[in-house]
């Protein structure tokens, strides 16, 4: 996924970029307001997020949410200082998906940026930008649910490929039992477990690679990208 990083601090943006990066996002560095919508063209490179820091050294990180709404709809994520109920009310009106408070947790800003994403290819029925998830030989169509593995389709169930769809999302990232459950589920831990054991056996035998989805003793599970 395309990522846009509005932050004017070039340290803040260097670190934040790199566990990005780490986590599978192209990232593209704006330092500015004016810099961002510049991004933002038509022509330009779509975006799957962009991640707004308010205070940017031109323009008020609030009007900047106002011009990007105008001019596409890509979700965007505030990221800000700013901790009071009227400033999150004032910028979700504006237009913005999320709004994330620093200091933040990175783990807590990622499962947001998946978050958004998903609810925009869910909502609109549409492909958002970068929709698609490459895992080596593996390629996830998350608005068409269509599944390949070198070219070659792969029939899922429903709930298999939502559970592929989590996990895929955020490489490397364990993700409790309970967790899935609830997301992928829409119900407790309770009685499930062995439901979610079954699918991920059939997951690693449909797709062919057993070690794709690992797992972790007493936690849960987590998808290793495999190489290029």
């Amino acid at each position: 996924m395309r990522l846009l990083l509005v932050e004017d601090d070039n340290h803040v943006a260097a670190a934040l970029s790199a566990v990005l990066r780490r986590h599978g996002f192209d990232v593209t560095h704006a330092r500015s307001g004016e810099e961002a919508l510049q991004a933002l063209v038509p022509e330009g490179p779509g975006f799957g997020v962009v991640l707004l820091d308010l205070g940017l050294p031109d323009q008020d990180g609030y009007e900047v949410c106002g011009k990007i709404r105008k001019r596409t709809a890509t979700p965007v994520i505030m990221v800000t200082a700013r901790s009071d109920v009227r400033s999150r009310i004032h910028g979700l009106n504006l237009g913005a998906d999320d709004y994330v408070v620093k200091p933040y947790d990175t783990g807590e800003l990622l499962a947001r940026i998946h978050a958004v994403s998903r609810r925009t290819v869910h909502e609109d029925g549409a492909p958002a930008a970068d929709s698609a998830l490459v895992l080596g030989p593996v390629h996830i169509e998350l608005p068409t649910r269509r599944v390949t593995v070198d070219g070659a389709v792969v029939q899922l169930t429903r709930k298999e490929f939502d559970l592929l769809a989590l996990l895929a999302q955020r490489p490397g990232v364990v993700f409790r039992r309970e967790q899935i459950i609830s997301e992928v589920w829409r119900t407790s831990w309770e009685g499930t477990g062995r439901t979610l054991e079954v699918h991920v056996a059939s997951l690693r035998a449909k797709l062919r690679m057993p070690a794709l989805i690992e797992t972790v003793r007493g936690v849960g599970y987590r998808l290793v990208a495999p190489a290029a």
